[in-house]
């Protein structure tokens, strides 16, 4: 399909009033194409050919007039670091419509209703920190938003100093977010409650619409995907640094790439937003947080539900992420599943690699090899006698899985890459300087993984002294 063909629906516009507000994209000044995503653009049926086009850079600049198209920005509150702040909405993100069952979204398409002091403006290093990112957790088959594609442009932002402002289209089945819930529960706006929920049930989870108790079964739905999210989260290293209520999707997706971090050394503590002083989204207390912001949740539906019923599912929260956990780290490990024993023996490897400063990601893709002979292994930490210790425990776990199997197992499940900090800060100097062949190989990462990637091999390794555990800003 050409874009001059593209026709889109608005179904987010059909709840009341109050839940968005109507505006129209801010142009940027002479905006240029630095990446389009070939695999969103066919699931979205738009021609491949387009993506070269002049009429994609106008596209995703705002200036692309389609049929259907009614922009409009979200309203939404939330809980940030604990703290509920009664409105934000999308500040700096307008949506442009829907296609099939995908919304689109320009991010930093300019001043919304929600922008309060700010710009409405995206920076191009977050830009291509979220797109790459998307991407990324789609190779890694955790459920994530999409990005179509990334514009720069020569308009200028402030920031700490003055920088280049970019868009990113980003692609989603909701952005409906536990703070959307919260907004109109604190209001008491129980119609539109109502009715936000509906919408909820019958965008994603369509298999409990017009049951007597499908806003418990709603909340229930989303305790599940929630808990599983952030197992997969936690079983590849990933720290999302900024889970407040308002970054919480409804849909059990991972959304608002900031200050994110793929774990270098295994830190159980480990801080990637260095606005969290108080650790409140480390990568330990991830399970926590979510369980938080799920009982914020909770709250909101109570005019719609009771709290006792909700109550009884959230208290199976830790039982269910427990469970997702270990089936992961399971996978991680060659396991078939989990025995007496594995919960013991994954807490104790976590915490031999935190000791030995142990690259996670190296870690276990060296494990994924392993026949017996531990050096390579060995080299990955400071000491030898620790890791010694844990793989006589593991030698003794695997004596009687086929190693073929095992080594299948594991090496779909651990990637050979993930997208660390410093790479992604490579890739963002290099397209300050206008060179975006560094973007363009950690989206061919990105997408596969798994792969071995020779042409890659500098990236395969531990994350460099220099370069790790660095905490960024909420503007990242």
């Amino acid at each position: 399909m050409k874009l001059n063909e593209l026709k889109l629906t608005n179904p987010y516009l059909e709840l009341p009033e109050e839940c968005y507000d109507r505006v129209t994209p801010t142009p940027l000044i002479r905006p240029h194409l630095i990446h389009a995503n070939k695999d969103v653009a066919k699931v979205l049926d738009i021609d491949e050919s387009e993506l070269e086009s002049e009429a994609f850079v106008t596209f995703l600049n705002g200036k692309h007039a389609e049929e259907g198209s009614d922009t409009f920005a979200m309203c939404y509150a939330g809980h940030q670091f604990g703290h509920y702040v009664p409105r934000l909405g999308d500040g700096r993100a307008i949506n442009i419509g829907t296609i099939d069952k995908y919304h689109l979204q320009l991010k930093g398409a300019g001043i919304t209703e929600y922008s309060r002091h700010g710009d409405g403006r995206a920076v191009l290093r977050s830009s291509i920190r979220e797109y790459l990112m998307s991407e990324a957790m789609q190779g890694l088959s955790i459920p994530s938003t999409l990005c179509l594609g990334i514009i720069g442009s020569d308009h200028n932002v402030r920031r700490e100093t003055i920088e280049k402002a970019a868009v990113v289209c980003r692609v989603s089945t909701s952005w409906v977010r536990f703070g959307t819930f919260e907004y109109y529960a604190h209001e008491g706006m129980f119609k539109e409650l109502e009715a936000l929920a509906d919408y909820a049930i019958d965008e994603n989870f369509p298999h409990i619409k017009g049951k007597d108790n499908r806003y418990t079964l709603l909340f229930n739905d989303v305790m599940i995907i929630t808990a599983r999210l952030i197992a997969q989260w936690m079983s590849v290293g990933f720290n999302h640094g900024v889970m407040n209520t308002d970054n919480m999707s409804i849909a059990g997706l991972t959304i608002d790439y900031g200050p994110y971090a793929f774990l270098d050394d295994f830190r159980h503590d480990n801080i990637c937003n260095h606005t969290d002083q108080h650790g409140r989204y480390s990568f330990e207390n991830q399970p926590q947080v979510a369980k938080w912001n799920l009982r914020a949740l909770m709250m909101a539906l109570s005019p719609l539900s009771t709290v006792e019923k909700m109550e009884k599912n959230l208290a199976m929260f830790d039982k269910i992420y427990m469970r997702y956990y270990h089936y992961y780290m399971c996978k991680k490990l060659g396991l078939p599943g989990t025995v007496e024993g594995d919960p013991e023996l994954i807490d104790d490897m976590l915490d031999m690699l935190e000791m030995l400063q142990v690259d996670y990601t190296l870690f276990f893709r060296t494990l994924s090899h392993y026949e017996g002979d531990r050096a390579a292994l060995l080299r990955t930490g400071l000491y030898h006698e620790p890791m010694n210790a844990w793989l006589d425990r593991y030698d003794a776990r695997i004596k009687t899985i086929d190693t073929a199997v095992r080594k299948e197992q594991m090496l779909g499940a651990n990637p050979k890459y993930v997208l660390k900090n410093y790479m992604l800060q490579e890739a963002i100097d290099a397209a300050e300087k206008g060179d975006f062949s560094v973007v363009d190989d950690l989206f061919k990462i990105a997408q596969n993984p798994f792969d071995e990637h020779p042409e890659f091999e500098r990236w395969a390794g531990a994350t460099p002294n220099e370069f790790k555990n660095k905490k960024l800003s909420c503007s990242s």
